[in-house]
C-alpha cells in the first residue's frame, strides 16, 4: 500500500460504472458531526480526478450542491453517495450524518456497505456514539480503517491521538489498531504549530511529501530513521501476530527479516477480514495543490485492503410466504434482489430510491416487484406491488449521471418508484423476493402538529406520507384520544428537519403544539345515579327512566356492566341500550373529557313506556345516569405508566437514576450487560419522558439509549392533577 506517486485519470464528467463486483468497494464514513467527513470525501474525490480545485466538475455539479436544509442547519442531515474511482476500481464513498438525531441516515449507510472509515477528530477525539458504531461493526465483523482530520488544528498530536484510538477501539487488542504511517511536519509558524507536509510509510520506510501540491516519494533522512525504529518494530509484530501463517511470529522472533510484500499481504489480508484495523492521517491540501495530504494512502487501502461485495455476506431473504431463500453471494446473474437504503424528492424527478444492489442486476425500464418493509406501526403501509423502473442514474452531488445497468454489489438512484419506500426490497416480477429488514431506532420525541392554514389542512396528509416514506426512523400518528396528529422524531434536530421539509418540499406550513398525552378517569368511590329522559311535546314523545350504581374496579378490567333489574322494570330489549348509552358516555368521559375506564356499572331499576320508550331514549338515559353518578363521586386522573430500559455506561448510572427518580420513576432494577453499561429498569408516567430523549442524551453525552413500553394507567396525584386540569382549562 502507498507505492503510487500521481494521482490516477478520474471520472470527472462522466458516471463511474462497473461491471462486476470485483471491482467495486462500498464504504460508509462514520464519525462525530464536525469531525471531517464531508471534506475528506471531497478531498478522495479531488485526488482521484473527479472534481477539480475547484471542487467542480465538467458539467458544472458540485458535490457542495447539497440539499438546501444542511445548508441552513450548517451539518449533514442525510446519507450521500460520491462514487470515484482509482486503480480501475469504482468506490462508493457513503457519507453519514455524525449528529445522533439522524442515526437513520448511518444505518441506512452501514447496510450498503463492505467496510467502514471511521473519522475521528484531532481536535475533539473519540466521542461516546462514535464507540457504540464502532461495537456495532464489531458485531458483523465489519472491516475498519480510521482516519485521523484536523492535523492542522494547534496542539493536533497524531501519536497521542492513535493512542487514544487504541484504546476506545482495542479494548479486546490494542495492537490491532497502529498507524501505517506518520505525519511529516514543516517549519514551525509564529503560533508555534508545525503543519503537516506529507507521511512516511512504516512498512516502506518511504517518504511521501505533499508539500509541493503533488506528492514527492523519496528516502527518509538517516537522522529519521530513529523515530520510525519503535512504531514500525509494534506495526510488524501487529501484522504477524494476524497472519494466517502461524509460524511467521516463530520466524520474526528468531530474527528472519519477513519480506515487505509479505507484510503488506498479510496486513490487507488482515484488514479485509477485520481483524486488523490501521491508522491513517489525513490534513488539507496546500492551496492549489492537486491531492490532499494522505488521500493517496488512504485510496490504496480502499482498493486493496477493504474487502470487495463478494466477501460480504448478504441479509436474509426469503419469498413473500416467508420461505427462506437461498442465493449465491453477489452473483450478477443471480435473481434481482435490491433493497432501498435512501428515498428522497427531487422537485424535477419526483421520488428518487437509492439502492443497493445484492444479487442479479438491476436495468432500466424493466418491471420489478416491490415488497413492503413491515413497518406500518410507524406509518409505512405493507406493500407488495409491480413497479416500471425509470432511468437508472449514479449521483454527484446535485448531478445525476445515467447508467446503463447496476450489478450486483453496486449502488444506483431508481427514479419514479412511486410506492418504493426505505427499507423495501426489490425483485423480479416473477420472483418476488423479501429481505430481512435492517435495525431502526424507535422514535422517542413526540412532535404534535397542526394545519396552520385550510390549504395547509388540504396537503397535510400527503405531506407527511411523503415524509415518513422518506425516512423510516420517523413514526406517524393519529391518536384518536387527544386527536392529534403525532410525529415521533430521534430528536429535537430531526423534528427540525421534518418541519422544514413539510414546508420546503411539500409545502405544507404546520405549527407545533403541546404534546399531550391519554389520560384516563375512574372513580374515586362508590356512587349512584339516575339518568331520566322523558320528553312528551307533541307527536311520537321519548320516555326512559334508568338507575344505576357504579364501583371502581382494579386497574386493566375496563367497563363492566351487570344487569340486575327484576320486575321488569326496564324492558329486556332495552337493557342493551341502557349498556349502549352507558358506554358511549363513558368514551366521552364524564369529568375532565377523559374516556372513563376500570369501573363496573350495574343497572338496578328504570321505567319505560309502553308507547314513548325506545332504543335511543334509553341510550340517552344510560349516559345521564353515568353522568349523575360522576357529579355525587370523586373522579381520579389516571396517566399512562410506561416501563423504560436505559443502557447507560458506569460513568453515568447514578446520574440516570436519580433523573429518573426526579421524574417520579419507580427503580426496579439494574442488571450489568458487559461492556462497562447497565441496564436501568425503571416505570416512570409518560407525561414526565415527553423530551427524555433529548434529556437523556445532554445527560449521558450522547452514550446512553433507552426503550419504553406502555404498561398501565394509574392515578395521577393530586397535585399533578389539578396542574393538568388547570392546563386543560388555559387551552380551551
Amino acid at each position: 500500500m502507498g507505492d503510487k506517486a500521481q494521482a490516477h485519470p478520474g471520472a470527472a464528467g462522466r458516471a463511474v460504472a462497473a461491471d462486476h463486483p470485483a471491482s467495486i468497494r462500498n464504504v460508509v464514513l462514520v464519525g462525530h458531526s464536525g469531525s471531517g467527513k464531508t471534506t475528506l470525501v471531497e478531498a478522495l474525490a479531488l485526488t482521484a480526478g473527479a472534481v477539480n480545485r475547484a471542487g467542480r466538475v465538467e458539467d458544472g455539479g458540485s458535490l457542495s450542491d447539497y440539499d438546501e436544509i444542511e445548508h441552513r442547519q450548517q451539518r449533514s442531515v442525510q446519507l450521500s453517495l460520491v462514487p470515484v474511482e482509482w486503480d480501475g476500481i469504482k468506490i462508493n464513498l457513503l457519507d453519514t450524518p455524525g449528529y445522533a438525531d439522524f442515526v437513520g441516515e448511518l444505518r441506512a449507510g452501514l447496510r450498503s456497505a463492505d467496510a467502514a472509515l471511521f473519522v475521528v477528530s484531532a481536535s475533539d477525539g473519540v466521542n461516546g456514539s462514535t464507540r457504540m458504531v464502532w461495537e456495532e461493526c464489531a458485531a458483523v465483523g465489519m472491516p475498519r480503517a480510521i482516519v485521523i482530520t484536523h492535523l492542522e488544528a494547534a496542539r493536533a498530536d497524531f501519536e497521542e491521538m492513535t493512542r487514544v484510538c487504541a484504546e476506545a477501539f482495542g479494548a479486546d487488542d490494542p495492537d490491532a489498531v497502529l498507524p501505517l504511517y506518520l505525519p511529516l511536519h514543516g517549519p514551525q509558524g509564529h503560533d508555534g504549530h508545525a503543519p503537516v507536509t506529507g507521511l512516511v510509510g512504516l512498512l516502506t520506510q518511504k517518504l511521501f511529501d505533499y508539500s509541493a501540491g503533488e506528492r514527492k516519494e523519496s528516502e527518509p533522512g538517516e537522522d529519521q530513521l530513529p523515530r520510525l525504529e519503535e512504531a514500525r518494530n509494534r506495526l510488524i509484530e501487529g501484522i504477524i501476530s494476524e497472519s494466517e501463517d502461524e509460524t511467521l511470529m516463530d520466524r520474526y522472533l528468531g530474527g528472519e527479516q519477513v519480506d515487505i510484500r509479505t507484510l503488506i499481504e498479510d496486513l490487507e489480508r488482515a484488514v479485509a477480514r477485520g481483524a486488523f484495523f490501521p491508522v491513517l492521517a489525513a490534513a488539507p491540501a496546500a492551496e492549489g495543490a492537486k491531492q490532499g495530504i494522505g488521500t493517496v494512502e488512504l485510496l490504496d487501502l480502499v482498493v486493496r485492503g477493504f474487502p470487495t461485495p463478494l466477501e460480504h455476506e448478504a441479509p436474509a431473504v426469503t419469498t413473500i410466504d416467508g420461505k427462506p431463500r437461498v442465493l449465491k453471494p453477489c452473483d450478477p446473474d443471480g435473481p434481482l434482489v435490491a433493497e432501498v437504503v435512501k428515498t428522497s424528492s427531487d422537485p424535477y424527478v419526483g421520488r428518487i430510491s437509492l439502492v443497493r444492489v445484492f444479487s442479479g442486476t438491476l436495468r432500466p425500464d424493466e418491471t420489478v416487484h416491490v415488497s413492503g418493509h413491515g413497518l406500518a406501526d410507524r406509518g409505512h403501509e405493507d406493500h407488495d406491488v409491480d413497479e416500471r423502473v425509470g432511468a437508472l442514474t449514479t449521483p454527484f452531488g446535485k448531478q445525476q449521471r445515467p447508467v446503463t445497468h447496476a450489478v450486483a454489489g453496486d449502488l444506483a438512484c431508481v427514479a419514479k418508484l412511486g410506492r418504493a419506500e426505505t427499507g423495501d426490497t426489490l425483485s423480479a416480477r416473477d420472483d418476488p423476493l423479501l429481505m430481512e429488514p435492517w435495525q431502526m431506532p424507535d422514535p422517542l420525541l413526540p412532535l404534535a402538529i397542526q394545519a396552520h392554514s385550510k390549504p395547509d389542512e388540504d396537503k397535510l396528509s400527503q405531506g407527511l406520507a411523503r415524509l415518513v416514506a422518506e425516512d423510516p426512523t420517523m413514526r406517524l400518528e393519529q391518536n384518536q384520544d387527544t386527536h392529534q396528529v403525532v410525529l415521533w422524531c430521534l430528536g429535537e434536530a430531526h423534528a427540525d428537519v421534518a418541519l422544514e421539509r413539510l414546508r420546503s418540499r411539500y409545502g405544507v406550513q404546520v405549527d407545533v403544539v403541546p404534546h399531550r398525552v391519554s389520560l384516563r378517569e375512574t372513580f374515586a368511590n362508590r356512587s349512584a345515579g339516575r339518568g331520566r329522559h322523558v320528553k312528551q311535546s307533541g307527536g311520537h314523545g321519548q320516555y326512559a327512566i334508568c338507575e344505576i350504581e357504579v364501583e371502581p374496579l382494579p386497574g386493566g378490567s375496563g367497563i363492566e356492566f351487570v344487569d340486575k333489574v327484576v320486575g321488569g322494570a326496564v324492558p329486556r330489549q332495552f337493557i342493551p341500550s341502557v349498556e349502549k348509552g352507558v358506554r358511549a358516555q363513558a368514551a366521552k368521559g364524564v369529568a375532565a373529557g377523559y374516556p372513563l375506564i376500570d369501573v363496573r356499572v350495574t343497572l338496578l331499576d328504570g321505567k319505560a313506556h309502553s308507547v314513548d320508550s325506545s332504543d335511543a331514549a334509553f341510550q340517552t338515559a344510560g349516559a345521564l345516569a353515568l353522568r349523575e353518578a360522576a357529579t355525587d363521586a370523586g373522579i381520579h386522573l389516571l396517566e399512562p405508566v410506561a416501563e423504560v430500559t436505559v443502557l447507560v455506561g458506569d460513568d453515568y448510572v447514578g446520574a440516570v437514576m436519580s433523573d429518573l427518580s426526579g421524574r417520579r420513576g419507580r427503580l426496579l432494577g439494574t442488571e450489568q450487560v458487559g461492556n462497562g453499561r447497565i441496564l436501568v429498569r425503571a416505570e416512570v408516567p409518560e407525561i414526565e419522558i415527553g423530551r427524555y430523549a433529548v434529556d437523556l442524551r445532554s445527560l449521558s453525552h450522547g452514550t446512553a439509549r433507552f426503550d419504553r413500553r406502555y404498561v398501565r394507567h394509574e392515578p395521577m396525584p393530586p397535585q399533578v392533577a389539578d396542574r393538568v386540569r388547570q392546563q386543560e382549562r388555559e387551552a380551551s
